[in-house]
Formats: C-alpha cells, structure tokens, sequence
C-alpha cells in the first residue's frame, strides 16, 4: 500500500478529512522553502503538493505567479526541487505530491524524470496542462516507479473523461472548484459538492478539492463531502507575507492550525 493509500485509509478511520497544502518550491529562497515544508509537515499538513516553477503558469492566478518568479529568479528549477525533496524526505511524514506544467518533464525526459522523483520519495505527481486523453504514457512511466498519477477534474469535466481519469489514476483525484485561474475567494464555489458528488458516481478513489479556499469555515464546510481540502494561494500569500520574518515557520504553523480551526489558533489574515 502506498503512502498515500495509508494516509486516507487513515484518515477515513479517524472521521478527518486531509489537509493538502500547496506551496511553491524555491519560494522565497531554497532555504526557506525547506523552512515552510518542514514547518507545514509539522503543523499537520497531510499530504505537501510542491509546485514546480514555470514561467508561464496559464492556471494560476497572481499569487502563484509571483511566487514562480521569485522561485524562477533565484534559479529554481524541476532538479533542484527535486533534489530539495530528497533531502526533507527522512524528516518529513506527510506524503509529498509533485505539482508542475508538462514543459518542465518533458525537457528532463518523462522516464527520467520518474526515476529521479522516486529515488527523492515523491509520492504523486499531478501534471496540470496534460490531458486525461494524452496521459497514459504518464501513468505507465509513474506505475513503474510507484508513483500515483493524479488527474485535474473541472466543473465542465465530461463524464466520459471523469471515467477515464478514475481509470488512470491513483491516490486521490484533484477537483477544483471553479473555472479560472487559482486565487482566494470570499465563499466555496456553489457548485462545489455537487462536483464532488459527480465524481463520486464514477471512482471510489478519495477526492481532493481545491481553488479559493482560504478560511477555517471553507475547510470545514468542503470536509463534511470531501476527503482532502486543498488550500494554495492563501498558503502563498502567507509565505510571501512572512517571507522576511524570523519566524517564518511559526508564521506557516499558525496559519495551518486556524485553518484547520484548532483550539488555541486566533489568527485572523
């Protein structure tokens, strides 16, 4: 069983739904984007989504675009994250997911790049701009390195290809809530777990939602019919914010556990 397999049956168990945390890799500096995955992992993130820097990050909105060109600006790149994930890997227990644009890969070389992503412990990889219709050398080069593929479903996702992503994938699915680009929101789509529940007809696989959460009532409301809560830009905008402090992991760890409404956390962006 996977670690990813381990950590949602673990969860089911518990009645908690896992708490995905996206960040952007070399952001602000190598240094301290080792500081953040250290400092998420220990505030409960279950699962680090690590986003590869990409010059042209069609999907994202202006948090992340700025993030990838702090992270590109300080030399960045698919190698080093890669090289940053193996050595947080011994002391890191959430299950690390690799989040990047096809570019990057396929200039390293798909077959090569899963070789490399193992030997560092990534657990999944989620190519964002690859098509279900065009992935399936993806899932074979990821099968044979024990890597989950993991698929990008929208709310106008047909349902022949949420089939198709139910086949090809493992570990969890990747729901977002809302067409455009990434960035927080006052509100849960509306029509957000309707989504989920479409996805639901088709895969037994856990579904992880994400786009525009940003508070402790949005990831309490998508917990009550999803099983991950993924939150991005906020995170994004906190290491940005924090960038400078001395306490930039206490920053990251506060953030963490208010939005995740433990007891003790005031904080309020």
């Amino acid at each position: 069983m996977s670690r990813l397999d381990k950590i949602f049956q673990r969860l089911k168990a518990q009645g908690h739904t896992a708490f995905v945390a996206y960040v952007t890799a070399g952001d602000p500096d190598r240094a301290r984007s080792a500081t953040v995955l250290r400092a998420l992992d220990g505030a409960g993130a279950d699962i680090l989504e690590v986003g590869v820097p990409f010059s042209d990050p069609m999907a994202d909105g202006p948090a992340i675009q700025r993030a990838s060109e702090r992270a590109l600006a300080n030399g960045t790149t698919l190698t080093s994250t890669l090289e940053m994930i193996a050595e947080l890997r011994p002391s890191v227990s959430a299950g690390i997911v690799v989040f990047s644009y096809a570019n990057p890969i396929l200039a390293m070389g798909l077959s090569f790049f899963m070789q490399k992503a193992a030997e560092a412990g990534v657990d999944g990889v989620l190519v964002l701009d690859l098509p279900i219709e065009e992935s399936e050398g993806l899932r074979d080069e990821a099968a044979a390195v024990g890597i989950a593929p993991i698929f990008l479903l929208s709310p106008t996702t047909t349902d022949a290809r949420l089939r198709r992503a139910a086949e090809l994938g493992q570990g969890f699915l990747y729901a977002i809530s809302r067409l455009g680009v990434t960035g927080e929101r006052d509100t849960v789509a509306d029509g957000a777990q309707a989504m989920v529940e479409r996805i639901r007809q088709v895969t037994s696989l856990p579904i992880a939602l994400g786009f525009g959460i940003s508070r402790p009532e949005h990831v309490a409301e998508v917990g009550r019919w999803a099983d991950a809560v993924v939150v991005g830009s906020a995170l994004v905008n906190t290491v940005a914010r924090a960038a400078d402090s001395a306490d930039l992991a206490g920053d990251v760890t506060r953030y963490v556990h208010w939005l995740k409404g433990e007891s003790g956390s005031d904080l309020d962006p």
